[in-house]
Parts: structure tokens; C-alpha cells; sequence
């Protein structure tokens, strides 16, 4: 039988797909390696600030990150973030900077995951959504939870130590669900949030909150923000959300009623569509597809049947 998350082995959804990048964690503690690695001829190194990084336009149409050898690289030892190896042995580093650097030859330009997810490579996107990631987790995450003193950064970037107490802190990822649930007329139900421009729709979604499963936290989800009620809940595939610390677990869920009731706060207005009525809305620009780079999008494409319009 075939399986949602089959359907989306053929096309991987964006920051999702294989980058070709070990990260190689069991170096991490290393500090020899680490000082050989970085010293290498071949290493390459990034600037990340503000969730951005530096990214060309290639003649051929690509678009790159900006990456310099590491004596190229802005001088900084604690915020070094060593990211893995690809199949040749390049090591890669982040560095966490208050500022991006300039390029002389002003052809690049700044650049975040949203803008430039899409247009990477899987390699370029993995390596940014891992750098953004620790980057948000460190400038978030300065201070010892336990004893309230400042910590120092440990394993390349990956653990936080507090000098006094001794308590270790690891980069938090918050577990968040992402649903496109159905009738039983087939038709797909769409929200719009409160801070959206008119006319934005896309699925409904929610953390996970402390005791539940993600199934329990669908369910829960649509009903607090859509008041519909759901039943069967299949899992499709998930998304590294770095905004500033999520993993998006998608799914699609078959309603059991279709009354709608807001919530209000979260969701200002849903609708029920047919594949008719959703083509027909984004013709006439009434509906706005969700971002090309979120989840949000393919989870619609798999009921749809056809590309969304790009927003």
C-alpha cells in the first residue's frame, strides 16, 4: 500500500532533503581534530548572523552560500560552529557573528532561510538550517537554568557548560505539528492567522504541549483553533523549522465534522475547499498559497494533485 510519506520520497521537501553532510558529532569534543580541521586547506567556513548568511548568484543560475577558506575567515574562537563533513573530506564551520562581512566585490548579498531555502542547494540549505538553529539556540540560551550563571560554550558549538554548577544544556528543538485535514467530501480545510495579510491561507498547526502525543496534539490542535473534530491521523514526513527552534511534524487528518468554529486568537477565519474551488480562489487571487518553503505547501500539494501557484 502506498503510504503518504512514499509520495513524498520522489520530490523532498525543502531544508528536508539529504544534504550529503556527516555531521560527524564524535569529533565534537575533540579539540585536536577540531584545531587540524579548522587549519585545513580545504575547510570551508560561513558567517551566520541574525538567522542570515552571505549568498551569490552563480552565472549559471545557482544560487550559493558565501563560503571562504578558514584563514579567509573573521577572527572568533567561541563562537566556531563545526558543522560535519561531505563524501571528499571538507570540514565545515560556522561562525556566529554580531554582523555579516562585507564582499569587495558587493555581488552578494544577505540572505535567510526563508528567502534563500528554496534556491540552495540541499547541501548550502542543510548546512544554513543547522547554523541558524545553533546560532538562535546559543544567543537564546546564555545562562544556566539550574543556578542562573553564565555558560560557556562546549563540543564545537553543540553543548552550553555552566562553570558553576556543572550543568550541561543542549540545543532545545520544540516538536510542533502541521495538518492538512479533510472531510468526507474530500475537501481540505484552510486558516487564516490573525497577523496574515488578507486572503493568506494555509494549514493549521500547534506545539506540542507537555504529556500528549503528536496525534493527540493534531487532534487537539484543530479542535481548539477550528472546532473541528478529527479522526484518523497519518503521518507524511517532517521539516527542520528553525524559527527559531521547531521540527515540523506533518500529517493529514480526516475530519469526522465539518462545522467550523474559530478560536478567534490564532485562527481569524477557515474554510472548507474543494480542489475546484482552491484553483478557482488562487486564479482569482482570492486565497494566497502558503510560502514555497514551508511544509504547509506540500502537505496541500499532496491533496491538491499539481503544484501551488507560487506565492
Amino acid at each position: 500500500m502506498t503510504t503518504w510519506t512514499d509520495r513524498t520520497a520522489a520530490q523532498p521537501i525543502t531544508l528536508s532533503g539529504a544534504s550529503g553532510i556527516d555531521r560527524a558529532a564524535h569529533h565534537r569534543l575533540d579539540e585536536a581534530w577540531l584545531a587540524a580541521a579548522w587549519s585545513h586547506p580545504t575547510t570551508r567556513v560561513f558567517v551566520v548572523s541574525g538567522g542570515q548568511a552571505l549568498v551569490d548568484d552563480t552565472p549559471d543560475g545557482r544560487t550559493e552560500l558565501v563560503m571562504t577558506p578558514s584563514f579567509e575567515a573573521p577572527p572568533t574562537e567561541t563562537h566556531r560552529y563545526f558543522l560535519g563533513t561531505d563524501e571528499d573530506g571538507v570540514r565545515y564551520f560556522a561562525l556566529q557573528k554580531d554582523a555579516l562581512p562585507g564582499r569587495m566585490d558587493q555581488s552578494a548579498r544577505p540572505a535567510g532561510l526563508r528567502e534563500a531555502g528554496a534556491l540552495l542547494s540541499a547541501r548550502d540549505a542543510g548546512l544554513l538550517v543547522h547554523a541558524v538553529a545553533l546560532e538562535n539556540w546559543q544567543r537564546l540560551h546564555r545562562f544556566c537554568s539550574r543556578c542562573g550563571e553564565r555558560t560557556v560554550i562546549a563540543a564545537a558549538g553543540h553543548i552550553r557548560r555552566c562553570p558553576a554548577c556543572g550543568a550541561e544544556h543542549y540545543p532545545r528543538t520544540d516538536p510542533a505539528v502541521i495538518m492538512l485535514v479533510t472531510d468526507d467530501q474530500d475537501r481540505a480545510l484552510l486558516g487564516r492567522q490573525m497577523h496574515w495579510p488578507e486572503g493568506r491561507f494555509s494549514t493549521l498547526a500547534g506545539f506540542v504541549e507537555p504529556g500528549e502525543s503528536i496525534e493527540q496534539a493534531v487532534v487537539r490542535e484543530v479542535a481548539e483553533e477550528a472546532g473541528v473534530t478529527v479522526g484518523d491521523v497519518e503521518y507524511v514526513a517532517s521539516q527542520p523549522w528553525p524559527f527559531p527552534s521547531s521540527l515540523m511534524l506533518g500529517f493529514m487528518a480526516r475530519a469526522t465534522s465539518s462545522r467550523i468554529q474559530v478560536d478567534g486568537e490564532e485562527i481569524h477565519e477557515a474554510r472548507w475547499f474543494s480542489r475546484d474551488e482552491l484553483r478557482a480562489a488562487f486564479k482569482s487571487g482570492e486565497v494566497l498559497p502558503p510560502s514555497g518553503i514551508s511544509i504547509a505547501a506540500r502537505l496541500i500539494e499532496l491533496w491538491y494533485g499539481e503544484p501551488l501557484p507560487r506565492a
